[in-house]
């Protein structure tokens, strides 16, 4: 029987979790996403040659701000005092593209699945943004979470689940 949305309220209202009973813990979520492009719009991100300055450093900030107001953009999230934020960018010559890799951190009442997720979204957005210009048919694809730790839930860990699969 698959678990209950512990959003919803006894008629199906949307509604904010209580966890003022819940016990603190750290916890960890790691998440994932790619974005797909031209070769030549790889070479260029990595040789620091777009229009738009530093692709891979402004979409690590991004990513990291974008973790701390997740509370202000999904509406039911509760506002968290993050203890780590960080985001990995490596190119990926497969796809070819880029892998961002965001992790979120905090000890605290509930999980910080969807802040790692919002970091890596809004990480590929900002590469797609920055780099647009060069190439419109970019693809964002693959945002997922990978592992989370911590928490009454317990731990997680995604299978081999690869993008485009």
């Amino acid at each position: 029987m698959p678990a209950a949305l512990t959003h919803l309220g006894a008629k199906g209202e949307a509604n904010m979790v209580d966890v003022g009973d819940k016990e603190e813990t750290t916890r960890t979520a790691v998440a994932e996403g790619f974005v797909s492009m031209r070769p030549e719009t790889l070479k260029m991100i990595l040789d620091g040659d777009a229009k738009k300055g530093d692709v891979l450093g402004t979409a690590r900030i991004a990513g990291i701000m974008a973790a701390k107001k997740t509370h202000e953009l999904i509406p039911l999230c509760h506002t968290l005092l993050l203890t780590k934020v960080s985001v990995d960018i490596e190119p990926d010559a497969a796809l070819p593209g880029l892998r961002v890799t965001a992790l979120a951190r905090v000890t605290g009442k509930t999980g910080v699945e969807m802040e790692a997720l919002t970091a890596a979204s809004v990480a590929c957005l900002t590469i797609y943004d920055m780099a647009k210009a060069a190439d419109r048919a970019m693809v964002i694809s693959g945002i997922r979470l990978v592992e989370k730790t911590g928490g009454k839930s317990g731990d997680y860990k995604s299978g081999d689940y690869k993008a485009g699969a």
